[in-house]
Protein backbone atom coordinates (compact mmCIF):
# COMPACT_ATOMS: atom_id res chain seq x y z
CA UNK A 1 0.00 0.00 0.00
CA UNK A 2 1.39 3.42 -0.99
CA UNK A 3 1.50 6.46 1.27
CA UNK A 4 -0.15 9.86 0.61
CA UNK A 5 2.61 10.75 -1.88
CA UNK A 6 1.99 7.63 -3.92
CA UNK A 7 5.23 6.02 -2.83
CA UNK A 8 5.62 2.77 -0.90
CA UNK A 9 5.85 3.43 2.86
CA UNK A 10 9.39 3.65 4.23
CA UNK A 11 10.53 0.80 6.44
CA UNK A 12 11.51 2.08 9.86
CA UNK A 13 15.13 1.51 10.81
CA UNK A 14 15.89 -0.60 13.86
CA UNK A 15 17.37 1.33 16.74
CA UNK A 16 19.61 -0.41 19.26
CA UNK A 17 20.63 1.09 22.60
CA UNK A 18 24.06 -0.18 23.64
CA UNK A 19 23.28 0.29 27.33
CA UNK A 20 21.32 -1.38 30.07
CA UNK A 21 20.34 1.99 31.59
CA UNK A 22 16.58 2.11 32.36
CA UNK A 23 16.80 5.92 32.38
CA UNK A 24 18.19 6.10 28.83
CA UNK A 25 15.66 3.56 27.60
CA UNK A 26 12.89 5.60 29.22
CA UNK A 27 14.05 8.84 27.56
CA UNK A 28 14.04 7.22 24.12
CA UNK A 29 10.60 5.71 24.64
CA UNK A 30 9.19 9.03 25.87
CA UNK A 31 10.45 10.59 22.64
CA UNK A 32 8.44 8.12 20.58
CA UNK A 33 11.24 5.67 19.79
CA UNK A 34 11.22 1.91 20.33
CA UNK A 35 14.84 0.81 20.80
CA UNK A 36 16.06 -2.69 21.38
CA UNK A 37 18.64 -3.10 24.16
CA UNK A 38 21.97 -4.86 23.76
CA UNK A 39 24.34 -4.29 26.68
CA UNK A 40 27.91 -3.66 25.52
CA UNK A 41 29.85 -5.19 28.41
CA UNK A 42 32.71 -2.71 27.88
CA UNK A 43 35.28 -2.46 30.69
CA UNK A 44 35.02 1.25 31.43
CA UNK A 45 38.06 1.25 33.70
CA UNK A 46 40.29 0.16 30.82
CA UNK A 47 39.81 3.42 28.89
CA UNK A 48 41.20 6.91 29.49
CA UNK A 49 41.27 10.39 27.96
CA UNK A 50 42.65 13.85 28.69
CA UNK A 51 39.41 15.44 29.88
CA UNK A 52 36.14 14.18 31.42
CA UNK A 53 34.18 15.27 28.34
CA UNK A 54 36.55 13.44 26.02
CA UNK A 55 36.48 10.36 28.24
CA UNK A 56 32.68 10.30 28.14
CA UNK A 57 32.82 10.36 24.33
CA UNK A 58 35.52 7.64 24.17
CA UNK A 59 33.43 5.40 26.42
CA UNK A 60 30.29 6.00 24.35
CA UNK A 61 32.18 5.12 21.17
CA UNK A 62 33.57 1.95 22.75
CA UNK A 63 30.09 0.83 23.78
CA UNK A 64 28.62 1.51 20.36
CA UNK A 65 31.55 -0.24 18.65
CA UNK A 66 31.21 -3.33 20.85
CA UNK A 67 27.53 -3.74 19.97
CA UNK A 68 27.68 -2.70 16.30
CA UNK A 69 29.81 -5.72 15.36
CA UNK A 70 27.42 -8.25 16.87
CA UNK A 71 25.28 -10.25 14.47
CA UNK A 72 22.08 -9.32 16.31
CA UNK A 73 22.75 -5.62 15.62
CA UNK A 74 23.11 -6.07 11.84
CA UNK A 75 21.14 -3.47 9.90
CA UNK A 76 20.47 -1.30 12.95
CA UNK A 77 21.41 2.16 14.11
CA UNK A 78 23.39 1.65 17.32
CA UNK A 79 23.45 4.30 20.04
CA UNK A 80 26.13 4.26 22.72
CA UNK A 81 26.21 6.66 25.67
CA UNK A 82 28.25 7.21 28.81
CA UNK A 83 27.93 9.83 31.54
CA UNK A 84 30.45 11.35 33.94
CA UNK A 85 30.30 14.25 36.38
CA UNK A 86 33.19 16.68 36.15
CA UNK A 87 34.05 18.23 39.51
CA UNK A 88 37.34 20.01 40.14
CA UNK A 89 38.47 18.81 36.73
CA UNK A 90 38.08 15.14 37.68
CA UNK A 91 35.70 12.63 36.04
CA UNK A 92 33.33 11.01 38.51
CA UNK A 93 31.37 7.95 37.44
CA UNK A 94 29.43 5.65 39.72
CA UNK A 95 30.70 5.68 43.33
CA UNK A 96 32.67 2.64 44.44
CA UNK A 97 30.62 2.10 47.60
CA UNK A 98 28.43 3.83 50.18
CA UNK A 99 31.41 5.54 51.81
CA UNK A 100 32.49 6.94 48.46
CA UNK A 101 28.94 8.15 47.71
CA UNK A 102 28.75 9.91 51.08
CA UNK A 103 32.08 11.65 50.57
CA UNK A 104 31.04 12.59 47.04
CA UNK A 105 27.87 14.30 48.21
CA UNK A 106 29.61 16.16 51.01
CA UNK A 107 32.07 17.55 48.46
CA UNK A 108 29.34 18.43 45.90
CA UNK A 109 26.79 20.19 48.11
CA UNK A 110 26.56 23.91 47.62
CA UNK A 111 28.65 23.71 44.46
CA UNK A 112 28.24 23.18 40.72
CA UNK A 113 29.57 20.42 38.48
CA UNK A 114 29.33 19.59 34.79
CA UNK A 115 27.51 16.43 33.74
CA UNK A 116 29.16 15.15 30.56
CA UNK A 117 27.40 12.53 28.43
CA UNK A 118 29.17 11.09 25.42
CA UNK A 119 26.97 10.00 22.51
CA UNK A 120 27.89 7.82 19.55
CA UNK A 121 25.64 6.63 16.73
CA UNK A 122 26.80 3.97 14.26
CA UNK A 123 24.89 2.99 11.12
CA UNK A 124 25.72 -0.70 10.76
CA UNK A 125 24.54 -0.66 7.13
CA UNK A 126 26.85 2.06 5.82
CA UNK A 127 29.48 1.95 8.56
CA UNK A 128 29.09 5.71 9.04
CA UNK A 129 29.32 7.12 12.55
CA UNK A 130 28.93 10.36 14.45
CA UNK A 131 29.84 11.19 18.04
CA UNK A 132 29.93 14.16 20.41
CA UNK A 133 29.60 15.08 24.08
CA UNK A 134 26.79 17.10 25.65
CA UNK A 135 27.57 19.08 28.80
CA UNK A 136 25.09 20.37 31.37
CA UNK A 137 25.97 22.44 34.44
CA UNK A 138 24.35 21.12 37.63
CA UNK A 139 23.95 23.30 40.72
CA UNK A 140 23.71 21.19 43.86
CA UNK A 141 21.78 22.16 46.96
CA UNK A 142 22.95 21.78 50.53
CA UNK A 143 21.49 18.56 51.96
CA UNK A 144 22.32 17.92 55.60
CA UNK A 145 24.53 15.06 56.74
CA UNK A 146 21.37 13.21 57.81
CA UNK A 147 19.76 13.71 54.39
CA UNK A 148 22.91 12.51 52.64
CA UNK A 149 23.03 9.44 54.89
CA UNK A 150 19.39 8.63 54.12
CA UNK A 151 19.96 9.05 50.40
CA UNK A 152 23.05 6.85 50.36
CA UNK A 153 21.19 4.23 52.41
CA UNK A 154 18.54 4.08 49.66
CA UNK A 155 21.17 2.58 47.36
CA UNK A 156 20.24 4.82 44.45
CA UNK A 157 23.49 6.83 44.21
CA UNK A 158 25.56 3.67 43.87
CA UNK A 159 24.08 2.97 40.44
CA UNK A 160 24.32 6.35 38.71
CA UNK A 161 27.12 8.55 37.39
CA UNK A 162 27.94 11.38 39.77
CA UNK A 163 25.97 9.67 42.57
CA UNK A 164 22.77 11.60 41.81
CA UNK A 165 19.76 11.70 39.50
CA UNK A 166 17.28 14.37 38.43
CA UNK A 167 14.41 11.92 38.17
CA UNK A 168 14.91 10.06 41.45
CA UNK A 169 15.30 10.49 45.18
CA UNK A 170 18.03 13.13 44.91
CA UNK A 171 15.84 15.54 42.90
CA UNK A 172 15.20 17.73 46.01
CA UNK A 173 18.97 18.18 46.39
CA UNK A 174 19.53 19.67 42.93
CA UNK A 175 18.79 23.40 42.76
CA UNK A 176 19.00 23.83 39.01
CA UNK A 177 20.70 23.01 35.73
CA UNK A 178 21.95 24.90 32.68
CA UNK A 179 21.62 22.80 29.54
CA UNK A 180 19.80 19.66 28.48
CA UNK A 181 17.65 18.07 31.18
CA UNK A 182 17.75 14.68 29.45
CA UNK A 183 21.53 14.84 29.25
CA UNK A 184 21.74 14.73 33.05
CA UNK A 185 19.41 11.73 33.13
CA UNK A 186 21.62 9.97 30.60
CA UNK A 187 20.92 11.01 27.01
CA UNK A 188 20.46 14.35 25.24
CA UNK A 189 17.65 13.99 22.71
CA UNK A 190 18.65 17.22 20.88
CA UNK A 191 22.21 15.93 20.43
CA UNK A 192 20.95 12.50 19.36
CA UNK A 193 18.79 14.20 16.72
CA UNK A 194 21.84 16.11 15.49
CA UNK A 195 24.01 13.01 15.27
CA UNK A 196 21.31 11.07 13.42
CA UNK A 197 21.05 14.00 11.01
CA UNK A 198 24.76 13.77 10.26
CA UNK A 199 24.10 10.19 9.16
CA UNK A 200 21.18 11.22 6.96
CA UNK A 201 18.51 9.89 9.33
CA UNK A 202 15.58 12.00 10.54
CA UNK A 203 14.55 11.26 14.10
CA UNK A 204 10.91 11.48 13.00
CA UNK A 205 11.49 8.47 10.75
CA UNK A 206 12.31 6.45 13.86
CA UNK A 207 9.08 7.19 15.67
CA UNK A 208 7.32 3.99 16.61
CA UNK A 209 4.07 3.55 14.73
CA UNK A 210 1.28 1.07 15.21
Amino acid sequence: MNDATGHPPRTARRLVLASGSPARLGLLRQAGLAPEVIVSGVDEDALSADTPGELARVLAEAKADAVAVRPEAAGALVVGCDSLLELDGQPLGKPADAEDATARWKSMRGRAGVLCTGHCVIDTVSGARASATAETTVRFGTPSDAEIAAYVASGEPLHVAGAFTLDGLSAPFVEGIEGSHGNVIGLSMPLLRELLGRLGVAVTDLWARE
